[in-house]
């Protein structure tokens, strides 16, 4: 595992050889096997993306980006001065990529595909046999490679599983994947996530990362040690989180499925919900103006139910909006009544 000085002592190196340990259990989950030296800590996993694709891509190289994606992916493309290349899915679909299409798309420019899953924002989960498709694909562009996202890994609803796209015939030399704390372990404010690829990629990271933030805190470093101590997929302290993830998702879904026009692809995994209330685009809201776009619905909301929502444009699908259900049932019971009271005094404005 890399990690560029924090501070000296003999407890840093307990902590580090502690965490090496623990991790390597975590990625064996998956059917992964990593030295330390194909494994670089970072602050966050935000991090840990940023810098893979600096580390890979050069100017004018395409980054292959599925839509709905994390707001974060083509900027990040841009920063390194690739280009994002956007492939729209279908809420018929699941939100998840065509192989297809994917194929159609892929050029000698083509460095990296970046999945998510499952998938902020669409609690998307990619099946095995899909991204057995999608390996296939990437097999045939040599200079192609896959960053996997799988932070929201142990958040998965049965009868879904996940598959970390490395452990897939061919791919591990091929795939770089990041994980983190913040999301399974509600470990957002720590900073701890981490990529795990082949040594030369995760070396040129390490190369940036030494520049630029340095590591991982030895406080964070402890925490995380303790939150991959907890058992297989998070033991019994995941399990029970994820099971009342579900009771919220379940509710939602039953409860935005009463609604006239209103779309939904069932997340798979994740706590966000991604629905396409287009249908109501085109309505003129008194006192408010007409709603044009998930932008303008949101602020709408806002206003008059005092409900807070993020606009799917964000995300690259402006049919759309995400509700995260990482909050108590009892708030999502009483969001959903002020959404649904909201949208009473609103009129279709498209043939539904």
């Amino acid at each position: 595992m890399q990690f560029v000085r924090v501070s000296q002592g003999t407890l840093q190196m307990r902590v580090l050889w502690s965490f090496v340990q623990q991790f390597v259990i975590n990625l064996k989950e998956n059917g992964l096997s990593y030295t330390p030296d194909q494994i670089l800590v970072s602050n966050g996993a935000k991090q840990s993306i940023l810098q893979a694709v600096l580390a890979v891509c050069s100017p004018g190289d395409e980054v292959i980006i599925p839509a709905p994606f994390w707001v974060s992916y083509p900027e990040m493309a841009r920063i390194a001065d690739a280009t994002p290349v956007i492939l729209p899915t279908r809420i018929s679909e699941n939100f998840l990529l065509d192989p297809k299409v994917l194929e159609s798309k892929l050029t000698e420019k083509s460095r990296l595909l970046i999945l998510c899953s499952p998938s902020n924002p669409t609690g998307s989960v990619y099946p095995k046999n899909l991204l057995d498709e999608i390996a296939r694909i990437v097999a045939k562009h040599p200079r192609l490679l896959v960053l996997s996202d799988e932070i929201y890994e142990h958040i998965i609803y049965a009868p879904a599983t996940h598959t970390s796209f490395a452990s897939l015939p061919g791919m591990w030399e091929r795939t770089l994947t990041v994980n983190g704390f913040s999301k399974a372990f509600a470990m957002t404010g720590w900073r701890l996530g981490y990529i795990a690829g082949p040594k030369h990629f995760v070396a040129a990271c390490n190369k940036i990362q030494s520049q630029f933030t340095s590591g991982a805190s030895s406080i964070s470093q402890k925490a995380g040690v303790a939150a991959l101590g907890l058992g297989y997929a998070g033991g019994e302290v995941v399990s029970k989180m994820v099971k009342a993830f579900r009771e919220r998702r379940d509710f939602l879904v039953k409860s935005f499925g009463e609604l006239e026009g209103v779309k939904m692809s069932e997340p798979q995994g994740a706590f966000y919900l991604f629905i396409d209330f287009s249908t109501y685009y085109g309505s003129e809201a008194e006192g408010f103006g007409k709603i044009e776009n998930s932008e303008s619905l949101c602020r709408y909301l806002l206003d008059k139910a005092q409900v807070a929502l993020v606009p799917g444009d964000a995300f690259g699908d402006d049919t759309c909006i995400r509700i995260s259900y990482a909050a108590s049932l009892t708030t999502l019971q009483a969001a959903v009544e002020r959404i649904k009271k909201g949208l009473l005094t609103l009129r279709p404005g498209v043939p539904v």
